[in-house]
């Protein structure tokens, strides 16, 4: 549906104004909603996102959880294994090669 120069396209039987909201933010929002229903907390604080790809280039709107921004990263540790947006192992490796040569005392 378009009015004017805004475009508007349905989302979970919701009429939102695309360019003022963006998909991310959404579903992040009907996250928190979902959780608090079921007696849970999202910590804002605690969540991070991180960027893959293409979509480096032309970065997204930052996102905000209970009002408080999410903290975009280049790199997180997801169960003992260092992620890097570029997807490549160095971050990893640097991490586990620090940590034997702290344990063989080099």
């Amino acid at each position: 549906m378009v009015s004017g120069n805004v475009i508007i396209r349905p989302i979970a039987s919701v009429y939102l104004l695309h360019a003022a909201v963006s998909y991310m933010q959404i579903f992040i929002d009907e996250l928190v909603q979902q959780a608090t229903d079921a007696g849970m907390n999202v910590n804002g604080q605690k969540t991070k996102e991180i960027l893959f790809g293409s979509i480096l280039k032309d970065p997204p709107l930052p996102v905000s959880l209970n009002g408080t921004p999410v903290e975009r990263v280049t790199t997180f540790k997801l169960l003992g294994v260092h992620v890097a947006n570029d997807l490549k192992w160095l971050q990893h490796v640097d991490a586990i090669s620090s940590k034997v040569s702290s344990k063989l005392y080099f």
